[in-house]
């Protein structure tokens, strides 16, 4: 059984370990940075001090996870990674796998010299949406439309949960855009061209990150714990005000107008101690907001008196120059000196890390603008507890897309909905649906594809189509369910008005709407559904009952066709729970919403916002028809 080893004496084999434990602790050296019982501003400037300049360079630093690897972490001392729209570990990956990625990045974090933990972040801007499994709520204009802070701060503390399911501590969110002209691609991620309504949901945040103590001093970030995330305001400031809403472009309007429309949310979300604030790739009157120093330091961290980080957009500060990364090193300068504090560059970064390197060394940009950004980071990444518990674990796997959460985001699709029309004459409702009618048809483009229904930022940046690349409930499958047994559902995604009128349909509900789309790729200056969508309602309420959903960003051209329907619902981008949809239409749960944006006639009138000289709208902001729950109704 192998050969005889010499016994040895346990005694002096147990001073030997005494001596050694002895040494090792003579030679370590007190570290006050790591002493969590030390105040968080003497554990910041005791760590600064320690830093040399590719430390702090690289505290500074945002890349994807495509470009990341352990190795790059501890050779770059990189601060932060983030998933991009789509960024992935592979497809359809478990919490498992998105937990041992984070955690491998992070091995390679803690084993610099310093032992810094690096930051993971994500977008998960209507729950953890880029996740296989994930619960997807309803797009901000739908949560908008439920006027509920209460409900939106549960959809913040749930999506923290599956953030933290997968291992991830930080969120970009809450977009808190006022979206004023609907034909800009991201008003979805708007709550309402309301900014009181915006404000009123700056509740996610205490929902992200946990409510912050009383005696916390103001502009203080806070997270409560391992439950919670962080959370970042975005885009600062005036993204949702540009020149017909053209995406990155120009927003023009005086300083009055900027602190009443654009910047409300942001002092609420300060006060709610929000761990960053991301800059917008728009320019406040033909002054990049990446590149304005008054607005970034003066106001942001000197007036208001933030002391979280700034962190730019996705290669946020290439966009300085047109065309983008004309002159980097100038784009760099002008970015850094503004008050960025970290860089989301995602690829390139060895470029930006070489730049920002000469310029300091050539003085151009000041030793304390740096140890002032790293100041901030620091400050976020101790307020996260990264430095107590900079490993993420799988305690918490089952919170991903638990029956909870569907439950939740059921809830809010209901509240959600806004109920336009009811009926062409109002003493005959056609709402709430009949459900033991014995046929009934389900047509449109929308009504069984679950992407369509929970529009971009849905696993892909852009969205996608179809119903296998994540779970749940598409608007037919919950008709379905909705319906009595002996009740026969017919789907036709655009049947023709011959068919329609030969079938003895008792009733037929059409879903269409806009295909998914994010940023500029949703700029859109007709703001039309397209076909077959509009075929499909000509072609059915010309010859049924009907009742039209439609599944859109943003108000649509409606005209003429409202008056072929006998109902309209705005179900915005409701996300993965359908049955949220079919709870009102069949009178479990009675219509509640409100329009949180104006329902223009025509695109000519845009922009049109509640409040303007010449209001003329469809639909009136604030509109929303109410209707009881149903008793009975079989």
């Amino acid at each position: 059984m192998g050969t005889t080893r010499k016994k040895q004496n346990p005694i002096l084999l147990l001073g030997t370990v005494i001596l050694a434990l002895f040494l090792a602790a003579a030679d370590a050296e007190y570290l006050l940075y790591k002493d969590s019982s030390k105040p968080v501003e003497d554990r910041i400037k005791d760590l600064v001090g320690r830093m040399t300049l590719p430390e702090k360079i690289g505290q500074m630093v945002q890349i994807d996870r495509s470009v990341a690897s352990a190795d790059v972490m501890k050779n770059y001392f990189i601060g932060s990674i983030l998933s991009g729209g789509g960024s992935v570990p592979g497809q359809k990956a478990s919490p498992e796998t998105w937990i041992n990625m984070v955690n491998e990045f992070q091995t390679g974090a803690m084993s610099t010299r310093l032992a810094i933990p690096m930051i993971y972040g994500i977008d998960a801007v209507h729950g953890h949406n880029n996740v296989y499994n994930a619960t997807i709520f309803p797009h901000n204009i739908g949560l908008g439309a439920t006027r509920e802070p209460p409900l939106v701060k549960r959809i913040g503390a749930a999506t923290a949960l599956e953030m933290r399911a997968t291992g991830i501590p930080y969120a970009f969110a809450p977009c808190i855009a006022v979206c004023r002209d609907p034909r800009w691609g991201r008003c979805y991620e708007s709550y309402s061209e309301d900014p009181d309504i915006v404000k009123a949901m700056t509740e996610l945040i205490p929902g992200l990150q946990g409510d912050i103590p009383a005696n916390s001093p103001q502009g203080v970030p806070f997270v409560a714990g391992k439950k919670n995330v962080a959370a970042c305001a975005k885009h600062f400031v005036g993204d949702g005000g540009t020149v017909k809403g053209i995406n990155e472009n120009n927003t023009i309007i005086d300083w009055n107008g900027l602190r009443k429309i654009h910047m409300p949310g942001y002092f609420t979300s300060i006060i709610k101690g929000v761990s960053t604030v991301m800059i917008s790739y728009s320019s406040w009157n033909g002054v990049k907001m990446h590149a304005n120093q008054h607005m970034i330091t003066g106001y942001l961290k000197g007036t208001l008196n933030f002391r979280g980080f700034v962190i730019s957009d996705w290669q946020g500060i290439d966009r300085i120059t047109s065309p983008p990364h004309a002159n980097y090193t100038y784009s760099v300068e002008k970015a850094v000196t503004a008050g960025i504090d970290m860089v989301m560059v995602p690829l390139n970064y060895t470029e930006f890390i070489d730049d920002l390197t000469l310029l300091v060394n050539k003085g151009v940009i000041p030793m304390s603008r740096i140890d002032d950004a790293v100041s901030r980071i620091l400050r976020v990444k101790y307020a996260m507890g990264l430095f107590e518990n900079p490993m993420a674990d799988d305690s918490m796997v089952d919170e991903l897309g638990k029956q909870e959460h569907r439950q939740l985001a059921r809830e809010a699709v209901r509240k959600s909905l806004v109920l336009l029309k009811n009926g062409k004459d109002s003493k005959q409702p056609i709402l709430p649906l009949a459900k033991n009618a014995p046929k009934i048809l389900v047509a449109g483009s929308h009504a069984d594809n679950l992407g369509y229904q929970c529009g971009g930022w849905s696993i892909e940046w852009q969205g996608f189509t179809g119903n296998d690349r994540t779970s749940g409930t598409t608007i037919l499958t919950a008709i379905k369910g909705a319906v009595d047994p002996t009740t026969q559902v017919m789907f036709q995604e655009n049947p023709a008005a011959d068919y329609v009128k030969s079938n003895n349909f008792s009733y037929a509900i059409v879903v269409v709407g806009e295909p998914p789309y994010a940023e500029t790729a949703g700029d859109s200056l007709n703001l039309t559904i397209p076909d077959p969508g509009l075929t499909a309602i000509q072609n059915v309420c010309g010859s049924v009952k009907c009742v039209v959903v439609l599944i859109s960003g943003r108000p649509v051209v409606m005209e003429p066709y409202v008056d072929s329907m006998d109902g309209l619902v705005a179900a915005w981008l409701p996300g993965t729970e359908g049955q949220g949809v079919t709870d009102a239409l069949f009178g479990d749960y009675g219509f509640t919403g409100k329009l949180p944006r104006t329902w223009f006639k025509s695109v000519d009138q845009l922009p049109m916002n509640v409040g303007d000289k010449h209001y003329d709208p469809l639909f009136p902001f604030g509109f929303g028809l109410t209707t009881e729950a149903a008793k009975g109704n079989y």
